[in-house]
């Protein structure tokens, strides 16, 4: 009997998360982005398009290279320093991925 009723609130479990939207962690660390470099790193969509570059379908090495240089402090910014410092490598590769696999920015 209390094998039954595990198996069926396991099966309840598992039709309630069917529906939930997965999101992948670096979709979950771009969120940060947004504000700056618009949904999904596409500018277009961010109040600063003008401004700020195009994350969305840049080379994974390039975004991956210029995070790194933020966070050492070799690629100054007001900004990006201080964040970048906060990413351990793992995010960095995580972020650059999301933003490379991303459509390419809009002009």
């Amino acid at each position: 009997m209390l094998l039954r009723i595990f198996t069926v609130m396991g099966l309840a479990l598992a039709v309630a998360n069917a529906g939930a939207a997965t999101i992948s962690p670096g979709a979950r660390l771009a969120a940060n982005c947004a504000a700056c470099h618009g949904t999904n790193g596409d500018t277009k969509n961010a109040p600063n398009f003008a401004t700020l570059p195009a994350l969305a379908g840049q080379p994974r090495e390039n975004l991956a290279a210029s995070l790194r240089a933020f966070k050492s402090g070799t690629r100054p910014s007001t900004i990006m320093t201080q964040i970048a410092k906060g990413y351990t490598d793992e995010q960095i590769e995580l972020l650059a991925a999301f933003f490379a696999a991303q459509k390419k920015a809009t002009p």
